[in-house]
């Protein structure tokens, strides 16, 4: 219970903090690839294990996973809860009502989270997501334990802090507009986690491209018509110049 309550409280904050950002660090560039099944597969399964307890993504499918690669056999073994079906949408496992009574509204559906962000000079929603998921650092000041560079004073725990280890940011001082301020230039970890740095920042980049693909599973199949499309309009642009030419040839 404990684990679903700080995975509801960390991906609410995705959603209703997202603006907080605007203010604050630059946002890394997320390394996001839709058309890397590989990397979307990971991204499904760390979605299903630290997000799907708490947030829905009702306009999805689970067979629509088949689309990254996943067979209906792998969805059902290691995708589906023990009351879900293949063609059912991606449901929380959370009751509504009991997350209602406990934090004052439901958690939000995450389907559209990565398009949700629109860009504020920084970069796009996938940017936000994958610099937010990697910025927390201890806070004993705070409630929770934790604050967030990309989201300073975020009311919410970093749930994913086993796989990525303690870290405390590191800062320089310089001067900004007649001000020496402190500007973070870096991390000291400080306790290890599961996952060393490099992979868990990878990881980090999986589960943002799987947010980034469910927001438009056929944005990959759109660029491909689109190019289609373009070529077919070239073609046919040369041949009706060709034939208007041997129209009016003859007339003067």
């Amino acid at each position: 219970m404990k684990k679903i309550i700080l995975a509801l409280t960390t991906f609410f904050a995705l959603s209703t903090g997202a603006l907080a950002a605007e203010g604050g660090i630059a946002w890394d560039k997320a390394p996001v690839k839709t058309s890397d099944h590989a990397s979307l597969q990971n991204g499904a399964k760390l979605f299903v294990n630290y997000c799907l307890n708490c947030h829905s993504a009702a306009f999805m499918r689970y067979n629509r996973l088949q689309d990254i690669g996943f067979t209906s056999e792998q969805i059902k073994d290691n995708l589906l809860f023990t009351t879900d079906k293949v063609g059912e949408t991606m449901k929380a496992a959370i009751d509504p009502k009991q997350a209602k009574e406990w934090f004052g509204a439901n958690p939000p559906d995450l389907t559209l989270i990565a398009r949700s962000r629109a860009a504020v000079g920084k970069g796009s929603g996938a940017d936000y997501l994958y610099t937010f998921l990697r910025t927390f650092y201890p806070d004993e000041a705070k409630a929770t334990g934790w604050n967030n560079l990309a989201f300073p004073n975020v009311g919410m725990p970093h749930v994913l802090w086993e796989l990525q280890g303690q870290r405390a940011p590191v800062y320089e001082k310089r001067m900004q507009h007649g001000h020496e301020v402190e500007v973070p230039t870096g991390w000291k970890q400080l306790t290890p986690g599961t996952m060393t740095p490099l992979q868990y920042d990878q990881a980090i980049g999986d589960l943002v491209n799987f947010l980034q693909w469910m927001g438009e599973p056929a944005q990959n199949t759109r660029v491909r018509i689109g190019v289609w499309v373009m070529l077919f309009l070239l073609v046919f642009t040369v041949i009706a110049w060709r034939l208007n030419a041997a129209y009016w040839k003859d007339i003067k």
